[in-house]
């Protein structure tokens, strides 16, 4: 027993990283600039929320947002993690509080101004000044969680867009939403709206989060490929 325990403990974490990296290669992230460090990280605490049961069931949707990248850039990938393909790629604000052309400051402090790192699950909608929007939950203590209280939300705008990129070397910013190109923000509120991961990911040597913990997200990912192999096996 305490010979194949560290075994079986390889075995799973072998499988999750080999699944990782196929749907990596599948949804062809790689292509579309996201690095797998930046999936990985995401990926982890999106299993680890399911494990939590703090997302929806019914949607598999992973989104990933990284302020590492210039703001000229397209920065946000949405990705079905069942179908291993990117819905969505897309510019992104950030903060005025957190940087010009990068966000490289950031915080949870109301008035800051300020993007904020982490894992949120999406809410419900609601029509405020920017038209319809996405109510956000910080789950990250010290990082995020007061997004609610500061109004971080999903919501377009003007100023992210290819035009204004042309214009101003950069996309404008919000007052810490990630905000997103008017012509698309509907269909993606609509699409991860109701319980949906949404990770927000930059260079920063202070932060950290529980949702990181691989072990945890094994159990999970385990528990998602014995349902799929029962539901195989009985057809």
């Amino acid at each position: 027993m305490t010979i194949s325990q560290p075994v079986a403990v390889s075995s799973a974490r072998e499988s999750f990283e080999d699944f990782l990296e196929n749907v990596y290669d599948e949804a062809d992230l790689k292509k579309a600039g996201l690095s797998y460090d930046v999936f990985r990280r995401a990926a982890t605490g999106y299993y680890n929320l399911k494990e939590q049961k703090k997302l929806s069931a019914s949607k598999n949707l992973l989104t990933v947002i990284d302020f590492g990248k210039h703001s000229s850039e397209k920065r946000l990938w949405i990705v079905d993690m069942n179908k291993k393909k990117v819905l969505y790629h897309s510019l992104v604000a950030h903060g005025m509080g957190s940087g010009n052309e990068r966000a490289v400051k950031f915080s949870n402090v109301v008035n800051s101004h300020m993007s904020s790192l982490g894992f949120y699950v999406t809410e419900n909608t609601y029509i405020g000044k920017h038209g319809l929007s996405l109510k956000l939950n910080g789950l990250d203590r010290g990082f995020n969680t007061k997004a609610k209280e500061r109004a971080v939300v999903v919501h377009g705008a003007d100023y992210v867009s290819e035009a204004f990129v042309k214009q101003h070397g950069r996309l404008g910013r919000s007052h810490g939403c990630p905000a997103l190109p008017k012509e698309i923000t509907s269909q993606v509120v609509q699409l991860i709206k109701g319980g949906t991961c949404l990770y927000i990911d930059a260079p920063s040597a202070n932060y950290t989060s529980a949702y990181l913990d691989t072990d945890s997200a094994i159990k999970r990912f385990e528990t998602e490929i014995l349902a799929k192999q029962k539901v195989l096996l009985s057809k």
